[in-house]
Order: C-alpha cells, then structure tokens, then sequence
C-alpha cells in the first residue's frame, strides 16, 4: 500500500513535526513517504508530484494557514485519483468535523486530536482490507452516508510516541526550522488559544528528551523550535534541558515560547551563562490592560514582566520575541497605544504584531456575542471589527503592522527612530509609528513593493516633513543605520555619503599609518578585502554621542569620523581621533 503523508507549510524554511510523527508511528508496517510543499506551490503542481506516486492513500495535515488550498486540492486529489482513500488530520478539522465532511465528501475520514495511534491503527485496518468502524478519534461515513464523529484523542503516555527524525534527512532539513516538543497542553486557559480545550500538561520524559537534543546537536542543526505551549510550566523539566542546551558545543539555535513572569533568579542565573545565540525566547504579552486580559482569562505579573525581560536583555546573550494581539476584548486603539508603548519602552529583539484570531473550538468562540465581533468566516479567521474598534481602525491597524515589521522588527532604522521619538514625539513610541503610517497610506506606499534603499528614503523624506529641526541630524543617523544594519552593503542614493570627498585621506590612514592604532594587529592586504571588512564615514556631527542621548549642540555639531569594523557578528563602531584622518576634524 502507497501512502503519501503531505502538508503545505507556511515558508520553505519550516518543516512539518506532524508529518513526520505520523511516519514515524506507522514505520514498523508501512513505508510512508513525505511530500512537504509550501503555500507558495501551484496547485496543479502539488495535484501532479502527488499523482506521480499513484498513492493508495493520502494523509493531509491542516492548518489555518493551508486549509483554504487543502479545500481545493482535496477536490483535484479525487478527480485524478478516484481510488485513492484521502485522509484528513490536523486542528482545522478536528473541530466541526461533520460540517467539514458533509461540505468535501471526497475525504474519506478524519483523524481528530493527537494522531498517531489513530492514525496507525486506520492504515493498520486499510491494509488488511478491514472495515473502519471501531477505531478512535476517527470519523467516516457510515453505509447509511450518516457522518460517524468519533471523539478527539489525546495520548496519555507521550513517551509511546515514536521519536519523529531519522538520520537519512537531516541533510536536507538540518539547514531549516525543525519543530520539536517536550509537552503537550498548557497550565493556562487563555480563550483565544486552542489550548484552552485540552485540560493538564503532559510531558515526555527528560531522559527521552536529553537523548533527543543530543541527536539534534550531533546532526549540526540550524534551529530547533519548540512547540511547547509555556515550556517553563514545570521548573524540574525545563531546567535539565536548559542546563544541558547550555553546556553543548553547536550552532543550534533552541526557542522556546515562556511565561517569563514565572522565572525565578535561578533561571535567570541559568540564561545568563548561556552561550550568545544559543537560546531564544518568545514572550506572549498580548496586552498590558487588566480589563482585557480577564476577558480572555489571562493573568500577567507585569512588575516581574518587565524587570525580567530588562534582565535577560541586559545579558545581551538571548534573543527576545515579543507578542502583541490586536482586536482583543476591552481594548480600544487608545488602550492599546499603551500596551504597545509598555512593551515597546522594553526595547524588545522583535515585538510582532498579530490580529485575534477566532480559532475552532477556542473559548473566544463564546464572547463573540457580548463584544459585537465581527471575524473572517474562512481561514485565517481574523478579527475584522468589535464593539471597541470599527472595521476602518483594524484595516488602519493592517497597516501600522507593516510598516512596524519593516522599520523596527527588521532590525533596521534602531538609532534614527529611538531619536525621532526621544525628541519628536516626547519619548511615546505609539504616536511616532502612527504618524508614520498615515504619512505611509497617504503616499500609498502600502500598495506598492519596497526595496530596501528606497524605505530609507521614505523615512528620509518623512523627516524633512514631519521633523525638521531633527532633519539634518536624522539623516546622519540614517547613514549610521545603513552601515550597521546592512554591514556597508547597501548605501541608499538618497543619503549624503562621503566616500570620494575623503579617498586620499582615508587611503593613507589604511595603507601608510593610522590603523594600526584602531584595529589590533591590523596588516593592509588588498583594497577588495579592506572595503569587505572596514568603513570609514565621516559624519557632519558625533552621531555617537547624538545616539547616546547628549544633545548639546556645541558637542556635537562637528565633523566626526567613525571607524565600522563589519568582521565580528556586531558591527564595531569607534571614533577617529582628530588628526589620525585629517587635521580639520
């Protein structure tokens, strides 16, 4: 029997855990094979690599983000393939599963809840040319054509799940975000989250786990993720993984979704010694309004919120990820201009922005009525309006997210906008990027496609309208922006670059004397490999000092050349003392 285990993922970086649980549960009986597409694959080309296999059965994992065009594939898939038993699985079908049955009746059955057993035992019977009535979390079509909805399943004892990567693979994928989970459930009941359907935590074991990781290591992955829904629920599992993540000697990058309110000083104590980039974190703060989080039944400690999050960032070893929820209970665009400026004031790696999303069989589904909300009745279920905020301000919202994503979570512009706001806009973060984004929609740039040189512009630009006693001052910002972000690759036409006015000055600092004074054990080789490695931009006043909040003027309205070293994984500035470049600085 030829079974084909598929799934459209969101990007080809990701891969899919459930896919390859379901291999791994069926491989002692069935040779299952993977086809992973992304939803940027055409149709008719996912329908034709799948034919090419001439499957007997074909297992589809659902998702809000594929099950639009699972919807359209299931329809091609019995077309070509009118012998082929579909089997559907995943959240999107788990819940309201007759109504998904009786709208697609090519799909032959159901796999509700965790899969693996369910699933194993359905191709068990398949194979054998049984009957499938008696198996659970399966549902079918009886002979009467009446939907059978066997009840969800959920494995009590996690360490019966088979292991899910095989050494064969890891080639391919090493390079990609692997998902991986030590738990299953959550301690919290938070309506908008589908693990507010599932009671208690179960975990695998930690010696299981150790094992695990060590092979992840061992095989030189990228990045492992973890799925977990809060994985320092249990301060005896998670320590032991922290403890032994830290001691290995990789490039594994590990992340890990947090309650960060819940950790102690002998986890923060943990993090602190661990390696730079091993460890990444993602924080969902969703809101900072009381009112609003018991709506959603989600209590934050944000005191201990926030001194923790200042901590770890002060490690400067950790990347931090922080969430945001646009559209929730109680919390208006006044309200959640205070949310996001609490947040924002933290200085968080990545703050992401998403909408509320109205998941099947999530409790949000039962305040739908009291809040007035109007949601996407199709995938992914947004938040289109509610008593709190019209369907003008959520769109508006569309847009502050993309211009937030492109000028702040992209790492770039960092130094020129914490200027604007400090002496802009008073120090409120939510105003700047409000101001900004109506300056965007007028332009119409939310239309269009940008290049990277050319937002530098836009914001060069909004300054001279916006802001013009900081508009000189900006723009050399700007220049100090490019060089870091882009490591000197990029250098936006618009900005004011001196490269050629100061060629002779800065060919005798490299090749005749200067930097050996700067950079340790410093050699000219060849002008390619300088420019590869080092910049010198002379600024019209000390950008450094400017960043670092003095502005008086009779400090730094003078010429001040910077020296960036691009070599290490920070971008390396220092000032050029007066006289090592030219004697008029």
């Amino acid at each position: 029997m030829k079974v084909i285990l598929t799934t459209l993922n969101a990007k080809y970086t990701h891969t899919s855990l459930a896919l390859r649980y379901l291999r791994a549960c069926c491989r002692d009986f069935c040779d299952a094979e993977i086809m992973e597409f992304t939803i940027n694959n055409q149709l008719l080309d996912i329908l034709g690599q799948i034919y090419e296999k001439r499957p007997d059965v074909i297992g589809i994992v659902c998702y809000i983000w594929n099950i639009e065009m699972v919807k359209q594939l299931v329809k091609l898939f019995r077309r070509v393939l009118p012998d082929c038993r579909i089997v559907c699985g995943g959240p999107e079908v788990s819940y309201n599963t007759a109504s998904f049955m009786q709208d697609f009746p090519m799909v032959d059955y159901v796999v509700r809840g965790e899969g693996e057993e369910t699933f194993a035992q359905l191709l068990q019977e398949l194979l054998l040319g049984h009957q499938v009535t008696d198996i659970k979390g399966i549902a079918y079509r009886e002979e009467s054509g009446e939907i059978y909805e066997g009840e969800a399943v959920t494995i009590a004892d996690l360490d019966t799940v088979v292991f899910p990567y095989e050494k064969i693979e890891m080639p391919k994928i090493k390079d990609r975000i692997l998902y991986y989970e030590t738990s299953r459930g959550c301690p919290f009941t938070c309506k908008y989250c589908l693990s507010c359907a599932t009671k208690g935590i179960r975990y695998f074991s930690i010696e299981r786990v150790l094992k695990e990781l060590a092979f992840f290591v061992k095989q030189d992955v990228r990045q492992v993720k973890f799925v977990d829904r809060t994985f320092n629920a249990n301060k005896a599992h998670f320590m032991p993984i922290i403890d032994f993540i830290a001691k290995q000697d990789c490039r594994t990058n590990f992340h890990f979704e947090v309650a960060i309110d819940y950790m102690d000083d002998e986890v923060l104590a943990a993090l602190k010694c661990m390696p730079k980039g091993r460890v990444q974190l993602e924080i969902g703060i969703q809101s900072t309004n009381k009112q609003t989080l018991q709506a959603v039944s989600r209590v934050n400690h944000w005191d201990k919120i926030s001194a923790n999050i200042k901590q770890i960032l002060s490690f400067h070893n950790i990347h931090l990820h922080v969430d945001l929820i646009i559209g929730l209970p109680n919390e208006d665009k006044l309200s959640f201009s205070k949310s996001f400026n609490d947040v924002y004031e933290l200085k968080p790696d990545m703050l992401q922005l998403g909408f509320l999303k109205f998941l099947k069989g999530a409790a949000i589904m039962q305040i739908v009525k009291e809040h007035e909300y109007v949601f996407m009745d199709m995938a992914p279920y947004q938040v289109l309006a509610n008593k709190y905020m019209s369907y003008g301000e959520i769109r508006w919202f569309h847009s502050f997210e993309d211009v937030f994503e492109r000028y702040y979570n992209a790492g770039r512009f960092r130094k020129t906008i914490a200027y604007l706001i400090r002496t802009g806009e008073a120090g409120n973060a939510f105003v700047f990027y409000q101001r900004f984004t109506n300056y965007w929609e007028n332009q119409g740039y939310h239309k269009v496609a940008h290049t990277t040189k050319a937002l530098y512009g836009y914001l060069l630009d909004y300054c001279r309208d916006t802001y013009a006693e900081q508009t000189i001052a900006a723009e050399e910002l700007l220049k100090l922006d490019a060089l870091i972000s882009e490591r000197g690759g990029v250098h936006p036409e618009r900005l004011h670059w001196n490269m050629t006015k100061y060629q002779p000055e800065t060919a005798r600092f490299w090749r005749d004397s200067g930097a050996e004074k700067y950079i340790k054990a410093y050699t000219f080789t060849n002008w390619r490999e300088l420019r590869r490695q080092y910049h010198i931009e002379v600024f019209s006043m000390d950008v450094l000092a400017l960043i670092g909040g003095d502005v008086l003027v009779q400090k730094i309205m003078k010429k001040t050349a910077v020296l960036f070293d691009f070599r290490a994984e920070n971008v390396k500035c220092q000032v050029i003392e007066q006289g090592d470049l030219l004697n008029d600085i």
